[in-house]
């Protein structure tokens, strides 16, 4: 199959344990995110960011939900952390290749692999690290506020 882009929408803010996380999704007109794989992605999420380390740093950050074109889903929590520094958190579902114990795409795992997202997933980490720099280093005062309302266009993501 050769690449193409897929379909980014930007769904708002969400708030898990205090902190404030853009987001957004990824799939494709023929394999949209399913209302369950959504619902059991956003009830791991404070499991997957349990262990996120309060060091200072604003607590805010970004999830990618992503529905492939095949049986899996992933679920990409990014944390900013030392002030400019991104952290991640993958769960996977769908892909035994991963891991995951079948190929249902609402059954989640965390994944062990050192991933960090692919190329549609990275365009929003594009986005993130100019956002932050924009709204929160490069100003005399950072502005949290226009940071998360900052988010990446909706529309075409991959190319």
């Amino acid at each position: 199959m050769a690449f193409r882009n897929k379909d980014l929408s930007t769904p708002g803010l969400i708030t898990v344990d205090g902190r404030q996380l853009k987001r957004y999704h990824i799939d494709q007109p023929e394999q949209r995110i399913e209302p369950e794989v959504e619902k059991v992605a956003y009830d791991l999420l404070p499991a997957l960011l349990a262990d996120v380390v309060d060091d200072g740093t604003p607590a805010a950050g970004w999830v990618v939900l992503h529905r492939g074109a095949d049986t899996g889903a992933y679920l990409l929590a990014y944390t900013w952390m030392f002030d400019n520094a991104v952290e991640v958190r993958v769960a996977v579902a769908g892909q035994p290749a991963l891991d995951c114990p079948d190929d249902d795409p609402a059954h989640f795992v965390t994944l062990r692999r050192p991933g960090m997202g692919c190329v549609w997933e990275l365009s929003v980490l594009e986005h993130e690290r100019a956002a932050w720099v924009r709204h929160m280093l490069a100003p005399e005062s950072p502005d949290l506020t226009d940071y998360l309302s900052d988010t990446r266009a909706e529309g075409p993501v991959g190319h």
